[in-house]
């Protein structure tokens, strides 16, 4: 450990870095403001190794949008851009859990107070409300706008696990999804490998699969592959195509009937709270924390490279 605070700029001791998860999907936070770490999908994966690294689902850079190329278009709308990387090293759009964490650690940083903040993704500006702690201490939860949904073609897909097949809603929250609905979570599998999906080509990139079953009227669980990760123990995008679908499925599009649907959706690291409005916002409000903070070796970082 050393004496860098929160947020701080990499200095010659090493890069800063802290721990943090949002219903146990869990992230190494690399704070780098100025945009001048060069971290490549080696030692993004190298990072996210739990044996060999500090261990994540993912790995979320800080860096100020008008530091970043990709970002430099909303700096207007959003200071602080979220550089998101899949525990592989590859790049994403969008990370739900992972918003929910970048907001928290800006609070903790300094860099914004409990309230609205602004963040950017490459899936565009998203909104958050970081609440006031409560009187024990215990951090106040996150909402998030994630934006709408978009249904793209084809509307059904086929998603197969060990010779059992469903149909699933193809659901896109930024980044791309395929909702089904099973009667067992047992089914999914160990969902080490990616569940395969019909027809070829619908997900050129890659798709995160959700298995979803009942707990109660607008109540589900679920399990999630996230493409480039493995099976985690939540996905906040995942969380929010689910609840899209469960409207869709039950009569509840709230363009359609002109309510907000809200939908609890539990997933093995807690609970997540979905509500989508009659314009098509998508809300999702449950817990971020942080957990821990210290140096990387920066002759440990090279050697990844």
């Amino acid at each position: 450990m050393s004496d860098h605070t929160p947020g701080a700029t990499p200095t010659s001791d090493g890069p800063a870095f802290l721990k943090g998860h949002g219903t146990e999907n869990d992230f190494v936070i690399v704070p780098d403001p100025d945009g001048v770490l060069d971290l490549g999908p080696a030692q993004v994966a190298r990072l996210c190794d739990r044996r060999a690294g500090i261990g994540g689902d993912g790995l979320l850079r800080v860096v100020r949008s008008a530091a970043h190329p990709e970002a430099a278009a909303l700096a207007g709308d959003a200071e602080w851009f979220m550089d998101y990387r899949n525990a592989d090293g590859s790049v994403a759009e969008m990370c739900g859990n992972g918003v929910r964490v970048f907001a928290r650690y800006l609070v903790h940083a300094g860099h914004a107070k409990p309230g609205d903040l602004a963040v950017a993704t490459r899936a565009g500006v998203r909104r958050a409300h970081v609440a006031e702690d409560g009187p024990d201490g215990r951090p106040g939860d996150v909402t998030v706008d994630m934006g709408r949904a978009v249904l793209p073609g084809p509307e059904s897909v086929e998603v197969s696990v060990g010779g059992r097949r469903w149909p699933a809603r193809n659901v896109n929250m930024g980044n791309p999804h395929a909702v089904a609905f099973v009667e067992d979570l047992g089914h999914a599998g160990d969902l080490l490998t990616a569940p395969s999906v019909a027809p070829d080509g619908a997900y050129p990139d890659g798709v995160n699969v959700e298995f979803v079953v009942d707990r109660g009227p607008a109540h589900v669980a679920m399990r999630v592959h996230e493409r480039g990760s493995g099976e985690t123990r939540s996905c906040g995008t995942g969380a929010c195509a689910v609840a899209v679908a469960v409207a869709r499925r039950d009569g509840a599009d709230p363009a359609v009937t002109g309510r907000s649907a809200t939908c609890t959706v539990d997933v093995p690291g807690g609970r997540l709270v979905i509500t989508e409005h009659p314009d098509g916002r998508v809300e999702m409000t449950g817990p971020a924390v942080i957990v821990a903070e210290g140096v990387i070796l920066p002759d440990w970082l090279a050697a990844t490279a």
